[in-house]
């Protein structure tokens, strides 16, 4: 009995080696199949490659013989509306100059066309016969000069923050300067046919989650300056310490385009802040936020008018620029 259960035991111990083999056996089978099939896809891949490069070069090939095609024809009507035109100055008794190596023009009558003379009076020298009189000519008045006065320009504005032209924009889009680990591109919609690109040095106080899709207030009218290769066309108006930055919120319920206006201050921007007049940079330290988080000048809320005040979010009496 002990002889025969040794037996036994053997002979399960060699069926499980045997079916462990066949399951690598076909393990094996599987990945060669695999292998083939990966073969077959880049001989077929290479194939189409192939194919697409034979065909795109056969049709630039036609492209350029319809190039080609065109620009004769082209250049034959420039020369024969050249021709044309040649034929009419001289028949017209404008002389042509020859000039060397150019085509020579079809022969024309460049006899210019007589005009019937009249016999000269037996009294007129022919001098006299040929010269027509000239008509005086009439003198034109003098223009009086305008008055000193009526030259000069009306007198310009005063330097305060109506001349400053702030908008409520919004961010459509935002990415990190190409050249500038400290800067923003952004694209943003002023309420005008076309966003403007503006540029700002935020990345180092402000995550881009939050400035994507957001509305902030906007300086319009500064001079457009490049930027490390990019022009910004604008300015987005922040609370700001030297240790922290936020940008100003619009008020609930503002839209893209809304003039900001400043109570008891004209709004009458200029087209074009002139760097040399530096009126933004007079303005700019009167431009605070006040306890109640309000962005002022010299005390006076900015606001959206019927929708509120611009705010920022945890900065009280700091600049805003």
């Amino acid at each position: 009995m002990f002889h025969i259960g040794k037996i036994r035991h053997f002979g399960v111990e060699r069926l499980s080696r045997v079916r462990s083999l066949l399951c690598a056996t076909e393990k094996m089978s599987a990945l060669g199949n695999v292998a083939a099939i990966n073969s077959s896809a880049e001989d077929t891949l290479d194939s189409l490659k192939a194919e697409f490069k034979a065909v795109k070069t056969q049709q630039l090939y036609v492209k350029k013989r319809e190039i080609e095609a065109e620009n004769d024809l082209l250049r034959k009507q420039v020369e024969s509306a050249k021709q044309q035109l040649i034929q009419l100055e001289t028949r017209n008794g404008k002389t042509q100059v020859k000039v060397p190596g150019a085509k020579s023009v079809p022969a024309v009558n460049d006899t210019p066309p007589t005009e019937p003379q009249t016999a000269p009076s037996a009294n007129a020298t022919p001098s006299a016969a040929t010269k027509v009189p000239k008509e005086p000519k009439e003198k034109k008045p003098k223009k009086e000069k305008a008055p000193a006065t009526a030259a000069a320009s009306e007198p310009e504005a005063p330097v305060d923050v109506g001349r400053l032209d702030l908008r409520v924009g919004k961010i459509i889009d935002v990415q990190r300067h190409p050249d500038a680990d400290s800067l923003y591109l952004e694209k943003i919609d002023c309420g005008e046919a076309q966003p403007r690109t503006v540029v700002s040095g935020l990345v180092k106080f402000v995550p881009i989650e939050e400035m994507r899709d957001r509305l902030v207030v906007v300086l319009c009218n500064l001079k457009p300056a490049k930027m490390r290769g990019v022009t910004s066309e604008a300015m987005v108006m922040c609370a700001s310490t030297p240790e922290k930055v936020e940008v100003l919120s619009p008020p609930a319920g503002a839209a893209p385009g809304d003039l900001v206006h400043c109570d008891g201050y004209t709004r009458q921007p200029d087209a074009v802040l002139n760097p040399k007049k530096k009126i933004f940079e007079t303005v700019a330290p009167d431009l605070l936020t006040n306890d109640q988080l309000v962005a002022c000048y010299k005390g006076a809320s900015l606001t959206v008018p019927g929708k509120g005040t611009v705010v920022s979010q945890t900065l009280k009496n700091v600049n805003v620029k």
